[in-house]
């Protein structure tokens, strides 16, 4: 009954329709399903002993991609991005599978069995190529002064240690096992048996011929269950029938049969439901966990896939900068070469103006190849097959999003922040469970510690019916004379009862395992105990750091701003100092590109300040609701 309940309840989370999804009544759930078993029929009684059809793992892409390609282009926003990211980015579809995963835990722990564990471990986007003036990008090839680089995280301050992919606590050692839990799924169990028989005899009058010649049939069946209190139930009903050729049994043929009862009750190790129970809890909580695992593994995605879309405007802006660059030194070229015509300026000018423009080009060469490589990567985090599918590697990605820096910033105080990252934020909360589970595992290897001590009480019913043996010299009592209705009456009415109960006791007088057991599993749950205060002190100071840089990138947004806008000043006096014939083409191409690289460090700052935003918002675990995506929806892969 346990497990048809279960199975229809999984049967049910897994096939109910997402809140908030837009389905369209057409895009069907891609959450991995688990067949329901058969309650009707012959199926039914084979139900324990079939397989369940699992949804087997699709390759293909959503449609999504395919209907934002226009032209050969794939024109795409930051929403799209991320919709296409969610319903095909294969590290969040191996969380998928691990949901279902979990409820197997539970199914198992229900039976009696041991869990068998989750796996913790996550995976981060690629970082990309970078924005412009990133450490990736080599020095320009026209002159210029230095870029400041902007960092938008804490690992590019280079204040935490390297990003934690696998959120396990517990570490790589398992806890033991503790008390022995009831095997909860009754077992019934039946054999028969035929046994043909001679035996010589010693004594002519034992048996007829001096040889024991019998037939004994033996048919036997027992029902065994476990309760969560620690109880042992069995019930067995044995039954032996023989025809022997004996000259002494006053009974031939004869069956003897018994109906026994036997419950078994620990007192010390293996009592109570707490005890005993704890691995159904602990795949309770397992469930729960594989929850905030997708839910964090989301975050990590999205917050990828922003900081690559938000790099690629970047770079595709980049290109322009240099695309403007190059039509700005392709017409000073063309400028100074008039005036070297007419005689005006030295043919060392011209030599300068060329310079410029061979310079500008191969930086937009440089600035173009960026872009390719930024798409390259972006695919792959947005589909499932990567660049196999012909149509999508061959599509040019155009962003339709701008990069958007607001007037001013509107960030809580950190206390405040603090407070939302540890209400919100999905891998605090799994660990929490894991300190949970850590301490459930502890109980077990504390009641192992306890002696056995079990109270055993049966009952058994005895019957016996048979022939008179003709051979024999003794009268048989009428009350046996009969056949297996004569067994089954005397087991109805309890005409020969055996009733029994006792004490079993086993005194471990050392029991060093269990005392290194139960003290290793202690030291373990300290051990969690730290890490998950590690993790909250990692925590705080992601969230910390992403303020500061969230601080940096702004001043730095608004200095890059200004140095532009001086750049532009500069420039523009310089150009009329050379129309009037007061300065020459290398003050020209010097202020061009000064003010080249003033552009593409406001890009890259524009860039900078957008990345900081989305990791202060993934620090506090708020990422999602920013993007107003839908849990359930992208538990079902249906954005």
């Amino acid at each position: 009954m346990i497990q048809r309940l279960l199975v229809v309840s999984l049967s049910i989370l897994l096939t109910l329709e997402p809140v908030g999804a837009q389905s369209g009544g057409s895009a069907p759930s891609q959450m991995p399903t688990v067949s329901p078993a058969p309650f009707e029929g012959w199926k039914r009684i084979g139900n324990p002993y079939e397989p369940r059809d699992v949804t087997p793992a699709s390759f293909e892409n959503t449609p999504r991609i395919h209907q934002l390609i226009r032209a050969g282009n794939l024109y795409l926003s930051l929403s799209d991005a991320i919709a296409l990211a969610i319903e095909n980015n294969l590290d969040i579809e191996l969380e998928r599978f691990a949901i279902p995963l979990a409820a197997t835990e539970t199914l198992r722990a229900k039976g009696g069995g041991l869990p068998r564990g989750i796996l913790f471990t996550l995976a981060t986007p690629p970082p990309g190529v970078g924005g412009p003036l990133t450490p990736l990008i080599t020095a320009p090839a026209t002159q210029s002064t230095p870029g400041t680089a902007v960092s938008a995280n804490a690992l590019e301050l280079g204040v935490l240690a390297e990003a934690q992919e696998n959120l396990s606590l517990t570490g790589t050692i398992p806890y033991s096992n503790g008390s022995q839990i009831p095997a909860y799924d009754p077992v019934f169990t039946a054999s028969y048996n035929w046994l043909h028989q001679d035996v010589p005899q010693p004594e002519t009058f034992q048996a007829l011929n001096d040889v024991l010649a019998g037939h004994i049939q033996t048919g036997n069946a027992a029902y065994q269950q476990g309760f969560s209190p620690g109880t042992q139930v069995s019930l067995a009903f044995n039954n032996t029938q023989q025809n022997l050729t004996s000259l002494e049994n006053t009974y031939n043929p004869y069956i003897a049969s018994n109906l026994a009862l036997m419950v078994t009750q620990p007192l010390l190790r293996g009592f109570g439901r707490e005890v005993n129970r704890r691995f159904i809890r602990i795949g309770a909580n397992e469930e729960k966990m594989t929850s905030l695992l997708f839910r964090q593994q989301l975050i990590e995605t999205v917050y990828g896939v922003v900081r690559l879309y938000t790099d690629l405007v970047a770079l595709t802006e980049d290109v322009k900068v240099k695309e403007e660059t190059l039509a700005f030194a392709q017409k000073l070229f063309d400028d100074t070469k008039s005036q070297v015509d007419e005689g005006t300026l030295a043919p060392l000018e011209l030599t300068r103006a060329r310079a410029q423009v061979s310079g500008s080009r191969q930086d937009l060469i440089n600035a173009r190849g960026l872009v390719d490589e930024e798409e390259a990567i972006f695919k792959n985090v947005l589909t499932k097959r990567g660049n196999e599918d012909a149509e999508v590697r061959s599509a040019h990605i155009i962003p339709t999003d701008p990069l958007v820096v607001p007037a001013e910033d509107q960030v809580k105080p950190l206390d405040e922040l603090l407070a939302d990252a540890y209400k919100q934020r999905p891998d605090l909360g799994q660990a929490g469970l894991q300190i949970e589970n850590s301490q459930l595992s502890l109980k077990g290897s504390v009641n192992a510690l306890r002696p056995e001590l079990d109270v055993v009480a049966v009952a058994q019913n005895n019957a016996l019916a048979g022939s008179q043996n003709l051979l024999a010299a003794t009268i048989a009592n009428s009350q046996y004379l009969g056949g297996f209705g004569t067994v089954l009456d005397q087991l109805a009415t309890r005409k020969n009862p055996t009733y029994e109960i006792g004490l079993q006791l086993t005194l471990p007088l050392r029991n060093r395992v269990a005392q290194a057991d139960a003290v290793r599993d202690e030291l373990q749950v300290r051990q969690t105990q730290v890490r998950e205060r590690q993790l909250r002190n990692q925590v705080q100071l992601e969230v910390e750091d992403a303020v500061i840089a969230l601080r940096r990138a702004r001043a730095s947004y608004d200095a890059a701003v200004e140095t532009r806008k001086l750049q532009e000043e500069s420039l523009n006096d310089e150009q009329i100092r050379f129309s009037e014939g007061v300065s020459t083409s290398f003050f020209v191409i010097q202020y061009q590109s000064y003010l080249a690289q003033a552009k593409s460090a406001e890009v890259a700052a524009q860039s900078a300040y957008l990345k900081a935003r989305a990791a202060l918002e993934r620090a506090v675990g708020s990422i999602l609701d920013t993007n107003r995506l839908s849990f359930d929806a992208a538990v079902n892969g249906r954005m």
